[in-house]
């Protein structure tokens, strides 16, 4: 399992468009947002490829961080 930060996720509807966006990526099983941290925890069947979690996580609104 990957965890990283997220910045810019303020409410509910931040955390759905987060998982909704990493949910999208070939491989993901499960997304896990915890919003009073900014912690995203991302469970995949193989490697994860942070260059698509970043521009997944861009194109939503938020950043990396």
């Amino acid at each position: 399992m990957e965890s990283f930060k997220v910045k810019g996720m303020s409410c509910g509807h931040c955390v759905k468009a987060v998982e909704k966006a990493l949910g999208e990526i070939p491989g993901v099983k499960a997304v896990q947002v915890d919003l009073a941290s900014g912690q995203v925890s991302v469970e995949a069947a193989g490697p994860l490829d942070m260059g698509m979690v970043k521009e997944k996580i861009e194109k939503a609104g938020y950043e990396l961080g």
